[in-house]
């Protein structure tokens, strides 16, 4: 039976039932801080109804946190100012106070910022655990030690690339260094983001306007972290900066654009696909993050176990029929494919792609970006292909019944059809497809396999040993009994070789669903989905669990990343958190 959660009082009923404040007033307060937009706290000791200390030791409750007195002197030794730094202290006034077992503790005034948590995690390297202290003493004891009065920097990256001194509107016609003038401080905080993005393995870069401030957050390993607050004031330069380097029209903020860069970083070349889409508070820009060499890292780095692996070789190298990579967006479809036509591309061998956008460029394979604004669409570059006599075609998804009866005919008439589907699982494709209006009788003459596949995080070499304990209904969870589990289940410490976290880079868990003869019959015969799945599991298939599991008990990855994808029946609807 699932656990009742804890109810949590809110801060205004704890002062009440301390009779610290009345109900009239907390009604006061209440419309103070809808009006201001600040924290309720905020506007009680701003209307004079408390102290911060009164304040701080009623969250202490609500979040049932440790209060941190700083007139004490055993909490006073235990600061160490040099452990962050300063620009942290000083911007968000937090005191560090001292590390244990590679957590580091934290003095905070205002628990439910949980953006400055996951900025102190990415700045600090490791997980950080939080306790509280007033506002006031937090500020008084960085001013005693650091000296007050002087200008707080913004961030990091702005310290670094912009003199903060100059207080003005930044015009983006002047700053944005439309002119070559690499020392224009918007052209140096911008390539820092970009070059800083790359070297620490993100694989996005999301800069995101708010009401005050303009957001920073890069994905690393899948996982977003917020990396700076910027400056408001910067959005006009820095957007503007970002769509001039895309080759966007920076003048047009009302619809969506799309734009790419090239950029040489440390002697390599990296490509970057650039979104921008107009939001409450400006342009939200996303810059995808296309390394040459991710698709070529080899097919055993995806993570394919050696089972898996001989059956891929043998479809990849068929002469026709269609091959199917499914998953949601996200799930590393198109790097296992080009991985797939980095290992055909022969010089025997003709590959046209038809791609939107195209991701990473091959030499020796014809790559065609669709354009449907000139009519280039991914049905008309696919007449075309035919009449190319290629052995191998890529179409980057199947997205309407015209595609998908094409590449049905492609793969009928000798030609070897790699593409994408989004579908949960390997068995849905067929149904899916013939959703689409494809006659049930090609869809199962011409599919050769169907593989789907998720991204799971993968442990640290560098932190990663065997847990110390495992929580028995995330055993279960996974179908992985007590005994399977003793001694083989590795958790991540976190080091500075993977930003504190206990994961570095990520792999895939694979279901590969090779067409057999029942399931042809199967698919012909409109069989419902879960009928196939049991057909395919009895011919040897092993599900996404079923991978994910076996990567558990090798120590690549956790339980619970796992779990976040792909869950046995038995806990079905339990209360379990997979984060």
């Amino acid at each position: 039976m699932a656990r009742k959660p804890r109810v949590r009082l809110k801060l205004g009923e704890i002062l009440v039932r301390q009779k610290l404040i009345s109900n009239e007033q907390l009604e006061q307060s209440l419309s103070l801080a809808r009006g201001s937009g600040r924290r309720l706290g905020e506007s009680i000791v701003e209307a004079g109804f408390c102290t911060d200390v009164q304040i701080a030791e009623g969250l202490a409750e609500q979040f049932e946190m440790e209060y941190v007195s700083l007139a004490e002197s055993e909490h006073v030794s235990d600061i160490d100012l040099e452990a962050a730094p300063a620009d942290l202290i000083r911007k968000h006034l937090v005191l560090p106070a001292g590390k244990h077992n590679g957590r580091m503790k934290i003095i905070v005034h205002d628990p439910m910022d949980l953006e400055l948590l996951d900025l102190l995690r990415f700045r600090l390297n490791m997980e950080v655990d939080t306790v509280i202290a007033p506002r006031s003493a937090i500020k008084a004891y960085i001013d005693e030690q650091m000296g007050g009065g002087q200008e707080v920097s913004n961030e990091s990256l702005v310290t670094e690339s912009i003199d903060v001194t100059v207080d003005r509107s930044v015009d983006a016609s002047v700053d944005i260094g439309g002119g070559g003038e690499d020392d224009a401080p918007i052209v140096r905080l911008s390539t820092k983001i970009i070059e800083e993005a790359v070297r620490g393995r993100a694989s996005d870069i999301h800069i995101e306007p708010m009401a005050d401030r303009v957001m920073l957050r890069y994905r690393i390993d899948g996982s977003c972290h917020v990396r700076d607050n910027l400056p408001k004031r910067m959005q006009a330069a820095l957007l503007a900066r970002m769509k001039l380097l895309a080759g966007v029209n920076i003048a047009e903020r009302r619809v969506p654009q799309d734009g790419r860069i090239k950029m040489r970083i440390d002697d390599s070349q990296v490509d970057f696909r650039v979104s921008c889409c107009p939001a409450y508070h400006g342009e939200s820009v996303v810059l995808r993050i296309l390394r040459p060499d991710s698709a070529r890292i080899g097919l055993t780095a995806l993570g394919f176990e050696q089972d898996h692996l001989d059956v891929f070789n043998k479809i990849i190298r068929r002469p026709n029929g269609i091959f199917l990579v499914t998953g949601p967006t996200g799930s590393g479809k198109t790097t296992t494919l080009y991985s797939a036509l980095d290992t055909l591309n022969q010089p025997n061998r003709k590959i046209i792609t038809a791609e939107d956008p195209i991701e990473y460029s091959f030499a020796g394979i014809n790559q065609c970006q669709v354009n449907d604004s000139i009519g280039l669409t991914f049905p008309s570059i696919l007449r075309s292909m035919l009449r190319q006599a290629p052995n191998v075609i890529l179409i980057g998804e199947i997205r309407d019944r015209e595609v998908a009866d094409i590449a049905i005919q492609a793969a009928l008439t000798g030609h070897l059809v790699f593409s994408t589907l989004h579908t949960n699982d390997a068995p849905s494709a067929i149904t899916r497809l013939i959703d689409m209006g494809v006659k049930p009788y090609l869809a199962a003459s011409s599919i050769q396999a169907i593989m789907a596949q998720r991204l799971v995080r993968i442990l640290c070499d560098n932190c990663k040993r065997l847990a110390e304990s495992i929580d028995p209904k995330m055993l279960k969870l996974i179908d992985v009994s007590e005994e399977e589990a003793q001694g083989k289940i590795m958790e991540g410490v976190g080091c500075p070789k993977c930003n504190g976290v206990g994961f570095r880079g990520r792999q895939a868990i694979f279901e590969f669903m090779v067409m057999t003869t029942e399931i042809r019959e199967m698919a012909f015969e409109r069989a419902p989905v879960s009928e196939i799945r049991q057909s395919a599991i009895r011919n040897g298939m092993r599900d996404l669990l079923g991978d994910g599991r076996t990567k558990i008990l090798k120590g690549i990855t956790t339980p619970g990343e796992v779990a976040k994808f792909a869950q046995s029946d038995t806990l079905l609807g339990a209360n379990i958190d997979v984060e």
